[in-house]
């Protein structure tokens, strides 16, 4: 992965599909926002927010990414040149230049999609909510729906890693409830009624079951999760507390 205020994903999506995932460097933004933070509801500045925002607009152009009200829902956004920011969803599809599917994160993972033919490409934000709710299962076929038959490819960002993403015991019995094999996603933490999940393996096992196996990217190693690269990304969990926020870092993708 590329030093730098954002790289592109390791995948072999199809002519014409472009990503990139940004990372904290490079912006506008001051401490605990520092510096390239795209959220718009953390308490940053809303100047610099708009600077970072158009600094991403850079990268994307002539696409323009389109910022969601990300709720861990499961409704997937089918955008359109006109689409404004600001609509609730927690994936989007695009299959027409000019706009950028965009999913801000700081822990939950980001999920791009491309179908094979080219012709269309999604993002979704993957929390645990929106895991069990089946947010990926209904992104992957929203695309099969607007592109055809064929195969789809996804690529997993940075997210919480399973050394840190601590959860209780609701969270694992509602993966069981679902799927009995996502028991294997979970280790056992040291206080009764918690467990370490591993954030990525469970959207693989998703995606698996949508018939989706071509995925790159995460794969649930050090280097990938944003607890652990204070200097690369934003995160939840280990900033919230300490410093009262933290700002969010995104993935796009689109056709160009």
């Amino acid at each position: 992965m590329a030093e730098g205020s954002a790289f592109a994903p390791d995948w072999p999506a199809p002519a014409g599909v472009r990503a990139l995932c940004t990372t904290r460097a490079g912006g506008a933004s001051v401490a605990p926002f520092d510096s390239f933070n795209l959220g718009d509801h953390v308490r940053d500045e809303p100047a610099a927010v708009v600077a970072n925002r158009a600094a991403l607009a850079r990268l994307t152009a002539p696409a323009r990414p389109v910022f969601l009200q990300q709720v861990h829902g499961t409704q997937v956004l089918h955008l359109e040149p006109e689409t404004p920011d600001g609509a609730v969803a927690d994936a989007a599809l695009v299959t027409v230049p000019g706009v950028a599917a965009t999913i801000m994160v700081a822990d939950c993972l980001p999920v791009l999609f491309a179908h094979g033919s080219g012709r269309a490409v999604a993002a979704a934000h993957a929390g645990w909510r929106g895991l069990v709710g089946g947010v990926l299962e209904a992104t992957a076929g929203a695309l099969r729906e607007a592109a055809g038959p064929g195969e789809v490819l996804a690529w997993l960002g940075p997210a919480i890693g399973p050394t840190a993403f601590e959860v209780g015991d609701e969270v694992r019995e509602a993966f069981v409830a679902a799927d009995p094999a996502a028991a294997g996603h979970f280790r056992p933490h040291e206080t009764a009624g918690k467990w370490w999940a591993n954030l990525p393996g469970l959207a693989r096992q998703r995606l698996a079951a949508a018939d989706v196996v071509a995925v790159h990217g995460n794969d649930g190693g050090p280097g990938w999760c944003t607890v652990g690269q204070p200097s690369r990304f934003f995160s939840h969990r280990r900033d919230a507390a300490r410093l009262g926020s933290t700002g969010r870092f995104a993935a796009c993708v689109w056709l160009g």
